[in-house]
């Protein structure tokens, strides 16, 4: 518990940045809500026209534990947690990283029927790469939500 106060009070002073900590190093978190059911969610992040958002162009993809995918664009990885509807967990890594970050995907109902995705990366470099994934999945959730919502641009 004392290191973990120590990471909090570094942060608090400006010594440690926001998005570091003890464990699992850089990490950074992004969410928005959908008027989207979390079915319909999860069926368009797992298919053919979801997929290039968050992995690329990949020929298969199979929802199951141990399952490693590659896509065109050189993003690869290893699913170690599938839960249909709610999450998937990932090693996940970008083709110019020398090593993989954890990558989890959740979605979340509300009780009105709309969905929050979550997005949640650890393990990250340094807070340089934090914000490149910040602006990165901000992105890709706002295309998710233009897309289910009908607003396509």
């Amino acid at each position: 518990m004392g290191e973990w106060l120590t990471v909090k009070y570094g942060q608090l002073l400006g010594r440690i940045p926001v998005g570091v900590t003890k464990d699992a190093g850089v990490q950074i978190g992004v969410r928005k809500t959908i008027k989207v059911e979390q079915e319909k969610v999860w069926d368009y992040l797992t298919s053919p026209q979801g997929l290039p958002l968050w992995i690329g162009d990949v020929s298969e993809f199979r929802l199951q534990k141990g399952y490693e995918f590659k896509s065109k664009e050189g993003i690869c990885g290893k699913l170690t947690v599938v839960l249909p509807f709610r999450k998937l967990r990932m090693k996940w890594k970008l083709p110019e990283w020398e090593k993989p970050s954890r990558l989890q995907l959740y979605l979340l109902p509300t009780d009105s029927g709309k969905t929050t995705i979550a997005i949640h990366q650890e393990m990250l470099d340094d807070v340089y790469v934090r914000e490149l994934m910040r602006r990165f999945w901000a992105d890709k959730l706002e295309q998710i939500k233009n897309y289910l919502e009908g607003r396509n641009e």
